[in-house]
């Protein structure tokens, strides 16, 4: 039988779900960890932890993805558009007046989650000295993950991707760990040591299966510049972040048994990432460990503040999170409109 991969790189879980396994540590929202999670719903009050879709506005979070474009469906060829369209035209004696609408969009520009498709490494999994394009579990770049038609541009996973989140139906324990609260409003570093200490401040306990959300409150900033951040707040951002260089912190997460790492600021991590103390690196030091060997998802640009709030006043830190991606097959990131239940 082929096998994909002869080595897996050090601290990774690849094989420990099985040989095609696709979903890494979401495998750990089990029936009884979902049951856990609905205890935590006492009010039945909701909160939607998305920003609007067209926020933050322009490129300056990422200069190659830009907002949605939202326009009217068409529906003929003479440039009819389907928008405030009485079919009365073409049935007479009709009635009704339809709109139909097209976005594009890039599926990382807002509120989103991270595919395993996303970020992979060049690593050696053949054992043979030749390091290969690879993304989390072994799943091949230019055959699990296809490579872009030349002329078109057309590009699809089959592999790793956001399909495959979605049919297992994100939904878990959420736990808000508060930076903003503990640590202000500007950029902040944050190491093993710092994350202990807030988990200790507010008796945090994270565990098997929790899908985790850092509130930094990067998503205030973003939602009062109105699609006008200022460049200044996003390179580097003003906010707390992970910092991806600490082996202590990766250990923290890993032993954990966490699921999902989940924030409202840019990259969940630091960007750019501490200088490495060797040559070849990861640039992006917790995306490889989380969506490349340890098969966590990442959600980021996410809306925690109002949550937080809540949270806070009523000195409760879990809730049910409810936050299945688009079902788009071949997708290597989707928008996603998380639900957090109290």
């Amino acid at each position: 039988m082929f096998k994909r991969w002869q080595r897996r790189p050090i601290g990774s879980n690849w094989g420990d779900f099985g040989d095609d396994d696709e979903l890494g540590r979401l495998n750990y929202l089990t029936p009884e960890v979902r049951r856990r999670a609905a205890r935590y719903v006492q009010e039945g009050l909701t909160f939607c932890l998305s920003l609007p879709l067209n926020l933050p506005g322009g490129t300056v979070i990422h200069r190659l993805r830009h907002p949605p474009r939202l326009s009217a469906l068409a529906r003929g060829e003479d440039g009819t558009l389907n928008y405030n369209y009485p079919l009365a035209i073409e049935q007479p004696g009709a009635t009704d007046i339809v709109s139909d609408d097209v976005v594009t969009l890039a599926t990382q520009y807002s509120t989103h989650w991270d595919t395993f498709a996303h970020v992979g490494q060049s690593f050696d999994a053949d054992d043979d000295g030749v390091p290969e394009p690879l993304y989390y579990n072994g799943w091949r770049a230019g055959r699990d993950v296809a490579a872009p038609d030349p002329e078109t541009g057309a590009a699809r996973t089959f592999r790793l991707g956001v399909d495959t989140m979605a049919r297992a139906c994100i939904q878990g324990r959420g736990v808000l760990i508060d930076l903003r609260h503990h640590l202000g409003p500007d950029r902040h570093l944050v190491g093993y040591d710092d994350l202990m200490r807030i988990i200790e401040a507010d008796r945090v306990e994270v565990q098997r299966g929790d899908l985790v959300c850092f509130y930094s409150g990067f998503g205030d900033r973003v939602l009062a510049a109105s699609g006008a951040l200022d460049p200044a707040d996003a390179h580097p951002a003003r906010c707390a972040e992970l910092d991806g260089r600490d082996r202590k912190l990766l250990g923290w997460i890993d032993d954990s048994g966490l699921s999902a790492l989940i924030s409202d600021n840019i990259g969940v991590e630091a960007l750019p990432a501490r200088p490495a103390d060797h040559d070849r690196r990861a640039t992006l030091p917790l995306h490889e460990f989380c969506l490349f060997k340890a098969g966590i998802a990442l959600g980021e640009l996410w809306y925690l503040s109002e949550l937080a709030a809540w949270l806070r006043s009523h000195e409760r830190n879990c809730f049910l999170l409810t936050a299945p991606p688009l079902r788009l097959p071949g997708a290597v990131g989707s928008p996603v409109t998380p639900v957090a239940t109290v």
